[in-house]
């Protein structure tokens, strides 16, 4: 008898209870500024001075009103980009057209009168406007005592700009203010291109935000209201019109629909909803009205747990994260010294200033570590976001990225492997002064109350046969074994055999019939009256599911409360590698940490609050459920629906990832470990030189291939 423990555990509640629309633009605002903020290295700095500064007009944005600033801001610093892009590739074509020495470099002369101070007038309006970003970002960068990319870049066209405006006033040397502009040109699309990506990834969180509508319509005796969503209190009920969203959770108080849940559990089909249904604020009602009973709004509200689990684990560092953060760090101070180094030999050589300085200009544009910034962040934004389209909340970001090194899956067996909808199949009665009817009324009355599927079967047969259920009174859980009470002056309790076992009763001979059914025994002021058999249906998923894992070399197992007999048929049909019968919650532990001390990497799986222990205990946690109890707090990654088949995705799911996470590290790095050398002039002696403007092509098509890169995640989940 599966999990047939207190009764009162089957719901969780959240925290908060006053959550207005409001918070959810806040919140809106959040993740916005939050995806940026890891990898824009200074670009809101830089895009807020060169707003103050570049802008003459209307000042008033500097001061929104709540709500609004996050909400545009970032779409203004990509315009901004975007703009200033433009303007600088603009004033390049000319730079390249009248530069002596792309003439040199194709075979053509086109001087104009005072060309060098023409030239000077473009690259200082290129270096002020379309560099300006950089250098503030620079400043910014130094306040810190953390110098970045934007060090590198600013430092590289300062340079350039300085050293070709001082040839055209005297110093003797080449200008390559073409260079400079080039530079530019192609880090401002560069960074352009980089933030919508970043941008792109928290899409999908902005949406599961922009779900909930501004109002509510709620009924008040005859008569329907509109009002705004945070002042809808729990316990309203309200009208939900065809084709409108779901203004909170709740249940079904009147009228059926099918409901569209796809943004919110990942289930593609509408799901059919009757009365007593719950419903999640967010989805979206089909050709039917139905008035519900609000359950939970604001804080409590699922949409807003799945908002915020989410958001946590992109705020949480993984431990590949850490690694490109201490990765980006030394690459940036080898880049500084390298450079340095560079014009140091190069002049020691006794080569030309100009010459010594284009090699170091030429490492520091090469060396940027702005790829190697973006590529872990970039796809720890995308991985949560999808999953979070798919019904997969990851809440810590480590588990989730090592769910590729589980070697052994311990399922719970009703409701996951098992679609867990039981359904009465007989009742007997094995004491004459207890018919079969008076059997099942008198237990009825201690399941009215429970969600687990045995009571829910119980119950269902129950109603079927218009029975009046007794109230039961001194109700108590006999904790993982079943539940007792008092009903009609009996001492009567629902158990499992194991209860009988403990207790020395004899268990009936024929009480298992069919080794897929699921029994439970009655027994009434301490003796054995009857047994109610249930019978629960292998989902067909499961199979799949575990082809999957095998295929991926996982052991499949599951723990059951259920009898010995049921366990081994479910393990035998879907080919299980072991299972444990009649297991307490406690035992779940034990056998979680029996596994691991064989080397096995362990995940469990379970509801989440009565399988508490053994999640904190496994290494990876999975809560399987729906609707709002879905947040168990123990529990590392979180399926929405509970369907075996999305863990398999999850596991395939973490493998992609962490697979791009390393792609990207070795792209990043490796990409500068060739350049760098390149940049440096090492095969000086074959006549081939990386010059800043290849560099800087380099650099950017290093980033935007990462950025690709990670996007191409997005194709990977559901695949198996």
């Amino acid at each position: 008898m599966e999990n047939h423990k207190d009764h009162k555990n089957h719901g969780h509640k959240g925290k908060g209870k006053d959550s207005t629309k409001i918070e959810a633009e806040k919140k809106e605002e959040e993740i916005k500024d939050h995806h940026t903020e890891k990898t824009k290295h200074g670009h809101e700095k830089a895009m807020d001075h060169s707003k103050m500064n570049h802008d003459s007009g209307d000042h008033s944005g500097h001061n929104p009103g709540h709500g609004e600033h996050g909400h545009d801001h970032h779409k203004m610093m990509i315009a901004d980009f975007r703009k200033r892009f433009w303007v600088t590739l603009i004033l390049t074509i000319p730079i390249l057209i009248i530069s002596p020495m792309i003439q040199d470099f194709i075979g053509y002369e086109f001087l104009l009168p005072g060309n060098q101070y023409i030239l000077f007038a473009l690259s200082s309006v290129v270096y002020f406007y379309g560099g300006w970003p950089f250098i503030t970002g620079f400043w910014s960068e130094v306040k810190k005592g953390a110098p970045g990319m934007m060090t590198l870049i600013s430092m590289a066209i300062t340079v350039a700009y300085f050293y070709s405006s001082a040839t055209v006033f005297g110093l003797e040397g080449v200008d390559f203010f073409w260079e400079l502009a080039t530079l530019i040109a192609i880090m401002l699309v560069g960074h352009w291109i980089e933030m919508k990506s970043v941008l792109g990834a928290s899409k999908a969180l902005q949406l599961l935000v922009s779900m909930m509508p501004a109002e509510a319509h709620r009924v008040k005796g005859d008569t329907i209201e509109d009002i705004p969503l945070e002042d809808l209190l729990k316990d309203d009920v309200i009208l939900v019109k065809p084709g409108e969203k779901v203004p909170a959770d709740g249940i079904i108080v009147e009228g059926s629909s099918y409901l569209n849940e796809s943004m919110l559990t990942g289930e593609s089909k509408p799901v059919k909803k009757d009365k007593k249904d719950k419903v999640i604020g967010g989805s979206v009602n089909g050709n039917g009205s139905l008035k519900v009973k609000v359950e939970h709004t604001g804080k409590d509200s699922y949409l807003n747990k799945v908002i915020t689990m989410v958001e946590e684990a992109q705020k949480s560092k993984s431990k590949m994260q850490n690694l490109s953060d201490r990765a980006a760090k030394w690459l940036t101070y080898v880049a500084l010294g390298i450079g340095f180094g560079t014009l140091a030999v190069w002049l020691i050589l006794g080569f030309p200033f100009v010459y010594a300085l284009e090699r170091m200009v030429t490492v520091m544009i090469i060396a940027c570590p702005h790829a190697l910034g973006l590529a872990i962040p970039l796809v720890v934004a995308i991985s949560t976001a999808v999953s979070a389209q798919n019904g997969l909340l990851i809440r810590n970001r480590t588990a989730f990225e090592e769910s590729r090194k589980i070697s052994a899956l311990l399922f719970d067996k009703t409701g996951t492997l098992t679609k867990g909808d039981f359904g009465v199949t007989r009742i007997e009665s094995v004491d004459e002064n207890f018919s079969k009817e008076e059997i099942l009324r008198l237990a009825s009355a201690l399941e009215q109350s429970s969600e687990h599927p045995i009571a829910v079967g119980i119950i269902k047969k129950v109603k079927e046969g218009k029975v009046a259920i007794p109230n039961p009174e001194n109700f108590n859980a006999i904790t993982g074994k079943g539940v007792e009470a008092n009903v009609e002056g009996k001492q009567v309790k629902v158990v499992s055999p194991g209860y009988l076992r403990d207790e020395k009763i004899t268990i009936p001979e024929d009480a298992y019939s069919d080794a897929a059914e699921t029994v439970v025994f009655v027994l009434i002021d301490g003796e054995l009256a009857g047994y109610i058999a249930l019978a629960d249906e292998i989902r067909p998923e499961s199979a799949e599911a575990i082809k999957v894992f095998k295929k991926n070399n996982i052991k499949v197992l599951m723990a059951t409360g259920d009898n010995e007999r049921t366990a081994k048929a479910v393990s035998d049909k879907l080919g299980l590698d072991g299972y444990y019968a009649e297991v307490l919650p406690h035992q779940k532990v034990e056998i979680v940490k029996e596994l691991e001390s064989k080397g096995e990497f362990v995940a469990m799986t379970g509801d989440g609050v009565n399988d508490a222990p053994a999640l904190a205990q496994a290494n990876v946690g999975i809560a399987v459920g729906s609707g709002t109890d879905v947040a168990a707090e123990t529990a590392d990654i979180i399926l929405v629906n509970s369907n075996p088949q999305d863990i398999a995705n999850l596991i395939l799911f973490g493998k992609a990832t962490y697979n791009k996470m390393i792609q990207n590290l070795i792209w990043a790095t490796g990409y500068n470990v060739i350049a760098i050398p390149l940049a440096a002039g090492v095969l000086y002696s074959t006549g081939f030189v990386l010059g800043p403007a290849v560099g800087a092509v380099l650099m950017s098509l290093s980033t935007i291939i990462v950025a690709i890169n990670a996007q191409l995640l997005k194709k990977k989940i559901g695949k198996k």
